[in-house]
């Protein structure tokens, strides 16, 4: 079995004699076959590629490589991370229908959640990931299809107790959808603490180039879809002549109505050139997630010193209140995303962001370029004041991704910034 650093670079594409050792790319929508038969019995039942709304052979590697990183049974690229989020809920929920999930994600996700879901007549029942199981339990419905959580929230980098949500779904019969992002399958596996479906921004940290925009959805095939929840699954789906997801697909039953369901109909697949880009990336995530990590945690003992900074929030310090979990889910290390607090709010904040020489303005995170963002203004402008504190934002915290830059110059920049803002 290989291990996670020989994955990166072995798993997914496999050339045979005389095939190209670097992944091809496979630019075409459209595949040839013999005869009209083969055509037809490919909807019965997809094994192979035969539009690219569908699949793709490169995207195809890439998304066998991201299952195999995570542990599970099957994956699906998207266009980008909201659609991962969009899709692995609409997978299993429709009008009338109502989800759990935390407070403490991405602003993004809190709109997509909050308001679209809405519009689509499903209701996003909001909780605080801290509380304990028995007031999370009152938020459940007869109409609940899932959980959903990130494993380090962005930007508040609280760490999601994995396990505790896990219990807690399982025993109302619904699956946990974890967002991993942040940590990657390097720093943290979901499945092997109970998730069920992990989805990922591919933009972030398995891209780490700036180069495209993705999403994945992952599937563990652990779940038991026939539990009286989720016809969908279990029963025919006339849309696609009474096609049985479980039946056809067995352990892969999620990710393969996923596609030929969701998929078919949405058709936010990514280009293969993208998928192409995306596995360059992912060729060096575990090298990169090291040093992200190292660095990380050299900026953050030093921010803790500087007395223009007021809070740092990052799990790796032991000073941290998400500590003891951090080293639970992330003993190998917390990402390159650090938050802090500016002494000063709002003003102080953005003086520190356009003080900053070498590192760049930019709505992003988890690049290999040491980059800054402020929440409250930008990524999660649209939350009211009421949603900023339950993702743990205030109006001096600044985002800081820490790159793969020299260390001691990533500090210096950020030393004479926050002097030059203090002033």
């Amino acid at each position: 079995m290989m291990r996670d650093e020989t994955k990166c670079i072995r798993s997914g594409y496999k050339p045979k004699n005389g095939e190209p050792g670097v992944m091809p790319i496979v630019q075409s929508t459209t595949y040839v076959f013999d005869t009209a038969a083969e055509i037809g019995e490919l909807f019965n039942f997809p094994n192979a590629h035969m539009y690219s709304r569908f699949s793709n052979p490169t995207v195809d590697c890439v998304e066998k490589k991201i299952a195999d990183l995570e542990g599970g049974v099957g994956a699906m690229c998207t266009s980008s991370g909201q659609m991962a989020s969009l899709m692995s809920v609409l997978n299993l929920c429709q009008a009338g229908d109502s989800i759990i999930s935390a407070s403490a994600i991405y602003g993004g996700t809190v709109n997509l959640f909050a308001v679209t879901l809405k519009k689509l007549g499903i209701e996003c029942i909001f909780v605080d990931q801290d509380a304990d199981e028995e007031e999370i339990d009152k938020k459940f419905k007869d109409n609940t299809r899932l959980v959903f959580g990130e494993t380090l929230a962005n930007p508040a980098l609280s760490v999601f107790d994995i396990e505790k949500f896990s219990k807690i779904a399982h025993k109302h019969g619904v699956p946990l959808i974890i967002d991993n992002t942040f940590a990657t399958p390097i720093l943290c596996k979901p499945f092997e603490f109970g998730a069920d479906i992990v989805v990922h921004s591919t933009t972030k940290y398995m891209d780490g180039h700036a180069l495209q925009g993705g999403g994945v959805i992952v599937d563990s095939g652990n779940f038991n879809w026939n539990n009286g929840k989720f016809p969908e699954l279990v029963e025919p789906d006339e849309s696609y002549h009474g096609f049985v997801y479980t039946e056809k697909f067995g352990r892969a039953a999620y990710i393969g109505k996923a596609r030929m369901q969701l998929m078919r109909d949405f058709g936010a697949y990514p280009s293969a050139n993208s998928g192409f880009l995306l596995n360059i990336g992912l060729e060096t995530l575990a090298v990169r997630m090291e040093r992200y990590c190292k660095n990380a945690m050299t900026v953050a003992r030093f921010l803790t010193t500087h007395p223009a900074v007021q809070t740092v929030r990052y799990p790796g310090l032991p000073g941290d209140r998400y500590h003891a979990l951090a080293e639970k889910y992330l003993p190998r290390g917390c990402s390159g995303v650090i938050s802090l607090d500016v002494k000063g709010g709002r003003e102080t904040a953005e003086k520190f962001m356009d003080a900053l020489k070498m590192a760049s303005r930019e709505v992003h995170v988890a690049d290999i370029r040491t980059c800054v963002l402020h929440p409250a203004s930008m990524t999660h402008r649209q939350l009211t004041d009421e949603q900023l504190v339950a993702a743990g934002i205030n109006a001096g915290m600044v985002r800081l991704s820490v790159g793969l830059e020299n260390v001691d110059d990533i500090i210096e920049d950020l030393a004479q910034a926050l002097d030059a803002a203090a002033k």
